[in-house]
């Protein structure tokens, strides 16, 4: 069916943010179509929640930590910077929504949807046949292709970069997916196995999509041959420089702007009040770091504050069958990024050297 099938609009901005701060909706869709399809609207809704959930937590302790501002997912009306950054909530934001609708096709949420079988019986190696049932991301992949890109009506560079972007998401998906086999043989000997593929932890597909990320490509435009809008010789550039793209690999057009300062007409708060960490139990190299990152390297200072924190203590069991505790209070310091006492003879503005993308 053609993506011209369905009209999806985007009232200020493709997410908005609703219930309460921290949480990410995709209830301001709408979208006119065969009946049919729009059952799979809060499948979709879910599904980019859990991608902005994600690109939330990928990013926590870095300069961008993917705010409200990088959910506008279309180059509709206005036109959308193409940074690194929106490479990645492209291809998360598509991976979420893919990922859901498999999902709740697996678990039979769809009448029109089931497990993919289209294998079984068939011999996959050595001691394995193809069998039970297997996630089916083919309907995720054609359902998510439909709502996700029907968002990108543009089409100039930064339309296809986009497309492009949603395209990966859904491709490292595929990759990751696992075999999982039952035994079957006397006494448990497992002298043949019945293998299906399902999907991997979310986490995992996140995990991967930062690794992309973290190697995106920059494409290099001929801006003379760009600024003739849509025209052939504008699309002959495009089509060139996409040439030589690999299918999975993220790519860009724009430089990333200082994230350390407050811009708000393109959205970004700047690094000043954010949280940082120093010290903590199994605390990777990258979160160590991220006072320096995100305080020190901005051109702020790094304030300890005290927070007096209230948690479950002296658990005990008691017959039969409950555990209580009592509660206990204890003060905790956390880090937060402050500008610095000017007062006291600090430097009122410290230049950045940028090396490399900064996040």
């Amino acid at each position: 069916m053609k993506r011209s099938t369905f009209l999806i609009l985007s009232i200020a901005g493709v997410y908005s943010t609703v219930l309460h701060a921290a949480a990410w909706s995709v209830n301001n869709f709408l979208m006119t179509g065969p009946k049919a399809y729009l059952t799979y609207s809060s499948s979709v809704a879910a599904g980019a929640h859990s991608g902005m959930e994600e690109c939330k937590f990928q990013f926590g302790w870095e300069r961008w930590n993917c705010p409200e501002s990088a959910l506008q997912l279309s180059t509709h009306n206005r036109l959308r910077s193409a940074t690194r950054e929106t490479s990645f909530v492209h291809a998360i934001s598509s991976a979420g929504v893919m990922y859901t609708l498999t999902r709740n096709c697996s678990m039979g949420d769809f009448e029109s949807c089931g497990c993919d079988d289209s294998r079984n019986g068939r011999v996959g190696g050595r001691g394995w046949v193809w069998g039970g049932c297997s996630d089916n991301v083919e309907f995720g992949e054609r359902i998510s292709k439909l709502f996700v890109d029907a968002l990108e009506t543009g089409h100039d560079t930064r339309a296809l970069i986009n497309l492009h972007n949603n395209e990966v998401g859904r491709l490292v998906m595929k990759a990751t997916m696992k075999r999982a086999c039952k035994c079957h043989g006397v006494s448990g000997s497992c002298s043949i196995q019945t293998c299906w593929l399902q999907l991997a932890e979310f986490r995992e597909i996140g995990n991967y999509l930062k690794i992309k990320y973290n190697q995106a490509h920059k494409l290099e435009m001929d801006k003379r041959r760009m600024r003739a809008g849509n025209s052939a010789d504008s699309r002959g550039a495009t089509a060139e420089t996409f040439h030589h793209v690999h299918a999975t690999e993220l790519v860009f057009l724009e430089d990333s702007p200082d994230y350390c300062t407050r811009n708000a007409s393109l959205g970004h708060h700047g690094t000043e009040g954010r949280e940082c960490l120093q010290t903590g139990k199994n605390l990777s190299q990258w979160e160590k770091r991220s006072c320096r990152r995100l305080c020190t390297e901005c051109g702020l200072r790094v304030e300890e504050r005290r927070t007096e924190v209230v948690a479950s203590c002296n658990c005990k069991f008691h017959w039969c069958c409950t555990v209580r505790c009592e509660q206990c209070r204890q003060l905790v310091a956390k880090h937060f990024c402050a500008r610095r006492d000017t007062a006291a003879g600090a430097p009122n503005h410290i230049k950045r050297r940028s090396k490399g993308h900064k996040r």
